[in-house]
């Protein structure tokens, strides 16, 4: 008996096409539902356009929509596995909160296109026809959400994109992918020592600003935003957590407030350590209680800690960082 897989198209360049202006936009009707028939794929497909957006224009509501509609179609529609389709600028960010916010134990796997339906090298239905491979996988499962483009596959936690139009833009700093795609096979050579997931059943608390630090940075925003309030802050500190001295007052002014203040590096590679001891160094941040992380980059730690903030936690934010 053949597979049951679900598809669900979102939008994106994906599902875009290029005019003879030689600008990129939506299209009225998905191309992708359309294009089923030319992909090889053992297994039933079904497919929904749950919704038709640009990526920027991806918001939290539209990440609940994809969580319940995708447990149903696991818990109660007994589907064997799940494709997302989805644009590339926030596809990271969605693959991630689903990453945590689900626990299912049937495949998912994310894609998109860097280039639209119709253009030259269009790299849509090569990545669908991947992802499909992937989500029909056994060996996907327990794996959690799974970025799948150009070949190779990639765990949500670590994947960013990296290259505004190349097709190779999704990459895994320091780690690199977890899987390669073959003609028709899906292989594994390594895995994450641990997933995590977070019940998330409504989300009130999602005022979390993200910050990127600088040389001479000031107080400003910091101050700002302790001032008016909002639900968290992460700061992408310099190298392996550090700011300038100039930003800590801002700092002092979030963690009085009582708003937590989470640290990643702006750089690629590597993870965040209190290493430094002197004004504006790791040692001190976090002895003043600034949260550290272990390589995840800004807008990962943002939605963790939105969806750690909506949860009942039995220890403090930072041990689950």
């Amino acid at each position: 008996m053949a597979k049951r897989l679900l598809i669900l198209h979102t939008g994106g360049t994906i599902s875009m096409k290029e005019g003879e202006n030689g600008k990129v936009s939506p299209s009225a009707r998905n191309p992708l539902l359309d294009a089923l028939e030319r992909l090889n794929h053992p297994a039933e497909l079904h497919q929904e356009s749950i919704f038709n957006v640009p990526s920027p224009h991806i918001t939290l509501d539209h990440w609940l929509v994809l969580k319940y509609r995708i447990e149903k179609a696991a818990n109660e529609e007994h589907f064997d596995g799940i494709v997302i389709t989805h644009g590339t600028d926030t596809l990271e960010e969605t693959a991630y909160f689903l990453d945590l916010a689900l626990n299912i134990n049937v495949p998912i796997a994310i894609t998109g296109a860097m280039r639209s339906s119709n253009e030259l090298g269009s790299d849509g239905l090569i990545n669908l026809q991947s992802a499909i491979l992937v989500a029909l996988s056994k060996d996907s499962k327990g794996k959690g959400v799974l970025v799948v483009m150009n070949d190779e596959v990639h765990h949500a936690k670590f994947v960013t994109k990296t290259h505004t139009t190349n097709v190779a833009t999704f990459q895994t700093p320091t780690f690199g992918p977890c899987g390669l795609i073959t003609k028709n096979n899906v292989i594994y050579f390594q895995k994450l020592t641990a997933y995590e997931s977070f019940p998330v059943q409504k989300i009130t608390k999602n005022n979390i600003q993200l910050v990127k630090a600088y040389a001479g940075m000031d107080s400003f925003l910091l101050e700002q935003l302790a001032h008016h309030g909002c639900d968290g802050v992460v700061i992408e500190a310099l190298g392996a957590g550090n700011l300038p001295p100039t930003s800590l007052k801002g700092v002092h002014a979030l963690l009085e407030a009582n708003i937590p203040v989470v640290l990643v590096s702006r750089a690629f590679h590597g993870v965040t350590q209190d290493v430094y001891d002197y004004l504006g160094g790791g040692k001190e941040l976090k002895q003043q209680g600034v949260i550290f992380t272990t390589g995840l980059s800004g807008q990962k730690a943002r939605i963790k800690l939105l969806v750690l903030l909506n949860q009942q936690r039995e220890k403090p934010l930072s041990h689950y960082f």
